[in-house]
């Protein structure tokens, strides 16, 4: 070919596809070949004349062409795409397992892909459906679904649940009795004889883990507790609740989450409560900025990048090629800590200083 040539083929190549994506014919044309050895070349590199796979691989790159992974996925069934779904992506807690995830796809060659569901079961279950044929195993993190429903779905694809056991499906859980003992251990000491639980989303699966560990650790302490919610587990839920808080006469709350907590403090702050003096405030998952308050927030802590990373991991062991892609029934435990900050403290009683 003229040095001219390559030039005027790719250009009579694209207006003949009226500017779609360019195809392996189109590279075909543009380097001599056959679409076969373009397909080859493309597929399994090293199988054909180093000289011949260069001079396809230039024209690919002219033409500006990206392998289509539905396409590629045809001969294997994998399209090395994994799915992560997450209740609500602007939320903190979800940076650090997206994050963890996201590293743990990139080393295995994998493209991780993200869908938010806003808390709707509704819309998580549509967003799967919509992804499901893209990608060849799916992480539910946060997830708003029923029981029944993500036994459905991992009937179809390899499936990884975050903060959450379900029998028949590998679950990476934070270990939520030994955050709560250890937070409730710690309002003891404080003093104080009762508190309430701020719960989230009545769909959620650690909300209602977190309430059971609380009601057996709280009697055992000598308090009292009881819940209000369930709600939304945002900063606007927790500013909400201030109002049920100081009806209920308690001295301390837990909220489900971070957010809610610092929510909570705001409302507090806002009806001139003292905080801790008058109302201490904890949370769960020590996101980013929990200590950015004034005062820093005492919460439980997880490690949610780890959790991120563990669960592709876990998904990477069934879906990579080699792996027989069976089912397994793993619950895997991951550390909690008390992270104690300015917003406990002793309760001081009316009329005190």
């Amino acid at each position: 070919m003229s040095d001219e040539q390559p030039e005027r083929v790719a250009r009579e190549s694209k207006r003949s596809r009226g500017g779609s994506a360019p195809t392996i014919y189109d590279i075909a044309k543009l380097a001599g070949v056959n679409p076969s050895t373009v397909s080859r070349a493309l597929s399994q590199p090293g199988r054909i004349n180093i000289k011949t796979e260069e001079r396809i691989q230039a024209a690919a790159k002219e033409l500006n062409y990206r392998v289509n992974p539905i396409a590629r996925a045809l001969p294997t069934g994998r399209t090395n795409t994994l799915g992560l779904f997450v209740a609500d992506i602007t939320n903190p807690v979800i940076f650090g397992i997206v994050r963890g995830a996201e590293r743990a796809a990139a080393e295995a060659g994998y493209t991780l892909v993200v869908a938010e569901s806003q808390e709707s079961g509704e819309r998580e279950a549509t967003a799967i459906e919509r992804v499901m044929p893209s990608v060849d195993g799916l992480v539910l993190a946060t997830s708003r679904l029923g029981d029944a429903q993500i036994k459905q779905i991992a009937a179809r694809k390899p499936v990884v649940v975050i903060n959450r056991a379900l029998e028949g499906v590998t679950g990476i859980l934070p270990d939520v009795e030994r955050g709560v003992d250890q937070l409730v251990a710690h309002l003891a000491e404080l003093g104080h004889h009762s508190i309430a639980y701020l719960s989230g989303p009545e769909t959620s699966w650690v909300s209602g883990r977190r309430w059971e560990a609380l009601l057996a650790a709280a009697p055992e302490q000598g308090m009292t507790i009881v819940e209000i919610g369930p709600g939304v587990p945002t900063l606007d839920g927790g500013a909400a609740a201030i109002s049920r808080v100081v009806a209920s006469g308690v001295t301390a709350v837990v909220a489900f989450n971070d957010l809610m907590a610092i929510g909570l403090l705001r409302g507090a702050q806002e009806r001139g409560i003292a905080v801790p003096s008058k109302l201490s405030i904890a949370g769960f998952d020590d996101i980013f900025g929990s200590d950015f308050t004034a005062p820093a927030l005492t919460t439980v802590r997880a490690p949610l990048t780890e959790a991120g990373e563990r669960a592709v991991r876990h998904l990477l062991s069934r879906v990579s090629p080699g792996s027989d892609g069976r089912r397994v029934n793993v619950e895997e435990l991951l550390p909690t800590e008390l992270v104690v900050r300015g917003s406990t403290g002793h309760h001081v009683p009316d009329g005190e200083r």
